[in-house]
């Protein structure tokens, strides 16, 4: 009989007592002998082949403990039956409800992890979903630094029209190369930020389809468990499978089995940080070059106000200096003219000196006397031939003055020119297109 303290694994085997017939006891008969005994030939034949009444008493004794050794076997048997059939069906409903309350506790695991699973897919989404907007704030950035870099270009392109001495290399052209570098640059990491946040967001939905098939697994084990937890035995679907009892050479531990979702849980988490750290640096690298931008942008503007107001300077000196030299000219002219008519007027005094002298020549013999009034003529004529001679040095003079004075006014009137055209240049066709440059919002990609 099999002990309490046992744990049957399977259905004990009836105990029987194997049915063996008794021995054959071999009885010798008893020869009567004595004075009464007949050994007549005619009795012979009866008296060999029967018992004697002791013999039959004695094979009715051996029936009846037979019977009650087999009763007695029999009792035992059944009433260890009765207990074996007892404790195997607590045993069952035990090991039953242990087994249910270990699928129950499966469950709970399961659900746990498939919650931490399910909870990680979400936040990977979130993060994907607010990576994708950084991104498409970077493509935006990217888009609008084009306006800067053609604004600088084109600036750089309409300055190359300035005429001699204006082209030049100034404060201006200086911060202009500076801002297209500043853009090519900005837009070089704008490229790699944007490239590396493709990256981050591939790994993202790697990382959650990963998630998902893991969450798919549990789901599906969780509905095979809770199906199974539901069983009874008045479960009508249940039926032997006998080879289903054993283990499978592929089958994971409970330790592996968490360590795989806890690893599948850590990387994701660890792509969640890198993508939250990711869109922390688009932030600061929008925010940086938006402020670098502006900066350039408004050193360039402060330098294209200063040019002009240099060339405005020099233009209103130039102008002064024309007008300056206009009324230099008309004096210069009137006062040619006021020597071409002091010259024509030392003329008529001249020939009436000259003529004196011509006609005083003509005196006859001792009359033609060195007299004072031949002195005197003598001396007029050289007055004003020296007056008429100067008159025509300083006519010279002026006249090469007056030259200089139409030089000066052309080179003046010229350089005039140039600063109007530099100032249009700088004023109504580069600042007026700088006026076109992006706001702050559209820089950082928020347009």
């Amino acid at each position: 009989m099999s002990h309490p303290g046992v744990l049957l694994t399977k259905e004990p085997a009836p105990q029987t007592i194997p049915v063996s017939e008794l021995p054959m006891k071999v009885y010798e008969a008893a020869l009567n002998t004595g004075p009464d005994s007949s050994c007549g030939l005619a009795t012979a034949g009866f008296r060999a082949a029967k018992y004697l009444p002791e013999e039959w008493h004695q094979h009715n004794y051996a029936k009846y403990h037979e019977a009650f050794a087999d009763r007695d076997h029999s009792e035992r048997v059944r009433h260890e039956s009765q207990n074996v059939a007892a404790y195997t069906a607590e045993l069952a409903r035990r090991t039953q409800d242990d087994s249910t309350a270990k699928v129950g506790e499966r469950l709970q695991d399961i659900h746990f992890w498939k919650s931490e699973l399910q909870r990680e897919i979400e936040d990977l989404v979130a993060e994907t979903d607010l990576l994708a907007a950084q991104k498409l704030r970077l493509e935006r950035a990217l888009d609008a630094s084009e306006v800067p870099y053609s604004i600088a270009t084109d600036n750089l392109q309409c300055r190359e029209r300035r005429q001699p001495p204006d082209l030049v290399r100034d404060q201006v052209e200086v911060e202009l190369l500076k801002e297209a570098e500043l853009v090519r640059n900005i837009q070089e990491l704008l490229k790699r930020t944007l490239k590396q946040a493709v990256n981050q967001m591939q790994l993202n939905r790697d990382h959650k389809q990963i998630c998902e098939m893991d969450w798919s697994d549990k789901l599906e084990t969780y509905n095979i468990d809770e199906k199974c937890g539901r069983y009874n035995n008045q479960s009508t679907n249940i039926q032997f499978h006998p080879s289903s009892s054993k283990f499978e050479e592929s089958a994971s531990t409970p330790e592996t089995w968490a360590k795989h979702s806890h690893d599948n849980i850590y990387r994701a988490q660890r792509e969640k940080l890198a993508s939250i750290n990711l869109r922390a640096l688009i932030d600061n690298i929008l925010h940086d070059t938006v402020e670098d931008l502006r900066m350039q942008c408004d050193a360039v503007n402060q330098a294209f106000a200063k040019r002009c107001e240099e060339m405005e300077d020099a233009k209103h000196k130039l102008e002064h200096h024309l007008q300056k030299a206009l009324k230099e000219i008309g004096d210069q002219e009137n006062n040619i003219a006021s020597l071409k008519q002091a010259i024509k007027d030392k003329e008529t005094p001249l020939k009436v000196a000259q003529t004196r002298l011509y006609d005083r020549s003509f005196r006859p013999n001792v009359d033609l006397c060195r007299d004072a009034a031949q002195f005197r003529l003598i001396s007029e004529v050289e007055e004003l031939t020296e007056s008429i001679e100067a008159l025509k040095k300083k006519l010279l003079e002026s006249e090469q003055a007056l030259r200089n004075l139409e030089d000066t006014r052309m080179n003046l009137e010229k350089e005039i020119a140039v600063k109007a055209n530099s100032i249009f240049i700088d004023r109504k066709k580069c600042m007026a297109h700088r006026a076109r440059y992006p706001t702050v919002l559209k820089l950082a990609g928020y347009q």
